[in-house]
């Protein structure tokens, strides 16, 4: 059966369904058979399951050619419209195995950020521009505002829109399931982390539009955004979920929260900053609560987390101050589950499992190791590892509670 929604809650086989799931972006390239991994993608999946992290926030695109600096290194459409078909066919295995598993993927349909790829791709092969790639400039507001000009692109927007229409009319090789057929998709991401910058009517044209091509092309499965929600700097970002999540082809409202990114919370003074910082977390929870409350629409936190012990980037580092914060968020989770309001699940970022850390805190490819932190970000930043097993003991702990919970209502 599909997920759906009822009033402000996910259901799924007639009953109410929380989750504790995880970002694993990358499970598409770790599923092709001639660059990937397959026998390391199942043993992914099957240690996700034995940790109860069955809903797994999953890319379904990747643009431009490959080994671009700072992007996954494998493209899924290195040119405009032509498809490798060794990482369509990893999406294919990647679901067809999470189906296997009673796993449900939320996928997303693109990027605001470069690493990928994404939008800023589609905009660069349409007008030629060279994308200001920010590791290279430092300049973010640079990078963004480009980005941000896709939006008013009408070839830029046909060429994601054909991309939509290609994914999810795509027809499983393993399975024969066309994507909008396949229960495993819980639901469709318009891109990761969009922000409307000096194009707010734009953005909020082009959300309508897209949610409702993607509804009319998969009835069955979910439509949300993908975005970070009201972040602390709206006056920029220009985002608000109020206006940009009103639309009846949206299912769902999310967010992200990153307290060390925007610097509420300090790694290296971890004594000085966390209480104020979970108090803001907590606060940003509850400011969307009240948003989502408003639309009647369910709350996904779809990205937290924060680094390991004093900013280290070693596999082998501790993780105690990250426990604590992810107990804290299980924490709101489960009393919010327990009282139904809208607030009903999340996915910790990000899953890195079996991978190595080659090039740790340094900006790299990872020598093509797939982890957590994509090629952009400092390696071993943010990944949870299969090593580190207080945190999957949480994790399971809190799912078992949240399924005590569901199962409660049968």
């Amino acid at each position: 059966m599909f997920i759906k929604v009822e009033g402000n809650q996910f259901i799924k086989n007639n009953i109410p369904y929380h989750f504790i799931g995880t970002n694993f972006w990358y499970g598409a390239h770790l599923g092709a058979k001639k660059s990937g991994n397959r026998a390391r993608l199942l043993k992914e999946l099957d240690t996700l399951k034995n940790n109860g992290i069955t809903n797994l926030r999953i890319m379904a695109g990747s643009e431009g050619p490959d080994n671009l600096p700072y992007n996954v290194p494998i493209s899924m459409q290195p040119e405009l419209g032509v498809y490798n078909e060794d990482v369509l066919e990893g999406l294919d295995f990647l679901l067809s195995e999470m189906h296997k598993r009673d796993m449900h993927a939320a996928i997303c349909l693109s990027n605001f950020w470069y690493w990928s790829g994404g939008l800023s791709q589609y905009l660069s092969w349409v007008t030629g521009e060279v994308i200001p790639y920010p590791n290279d400039t430092n300049d973010w507001e640079k990078y963004m505002r480009f980005t941000a000009q896709f939006y008013t692109n009408n070839e830029a927007v046909k060429a994601y829109n054909n991309h939509v229409e290609s994914i999810i009319k795509r027809v499983n090789t393993i399975t024969q399931r066309s994507y909008f057929e396949d229960t495993t998709i819980m639901s469709w991401e318009l891109a990761n982390e969009p922000y409307a910058i000096q194009n707010k009517a734009a953005y909020l044209k082009w959300i309508e539009n897209s949610s409702q091509i993607i509804k009319q092309l998969a009835p069955n499965q979910l439509v949300t955004i993908g975005g970070e929600g009201n972040t602390p700097f709206p006056w920029f970002t220009n985002n608000n979920s109020l206006s940009d999540y009103k639309f009846e082809s949206l299912d769902y409202i999310t967010i992200h929260i990153w307290i060390q990114n925007w610097e509420w919370y300090n790694p290296k003074k971890h004594s000085n900053t966390y209480n104020k910082a979970l108090k803001k977390a907590k606060n940003y929870i509850n400011e969307h609560l009240a948003i989502a409350n408003t639309l009647n629409k369910p709350l996904v936190l779809e990205e937290f987390g924060i680094s390991r012990d004093n900013l280290d980037y070693n596999k082998e580092s501790t993780v105690n101050h990250r426990n604590q914060y992810f107990k804290d968020i299980f924490n709101i989770l489960l009393e919010n589950a327990e009282t139904k309001t809208n607030f009903v699940g999340c996915n910790f970022w990000a899953w890195g499992g079996f991978g190595k850390v080659n090039t740790p805190g340094a900006v790299s490819n990872n020598h093509l190791e797939f982890i957590g932190d994509p090629a952009h970000e400092p390696q071993g930043w943010y990944s949870i590892f299969e090593t580190d097993s207080v945190t999957l003991q949480i994790i399971r702990d809190y799912n078992a509670k949240l399924d005590t919970l569901n199962n409660s209502y049968l």
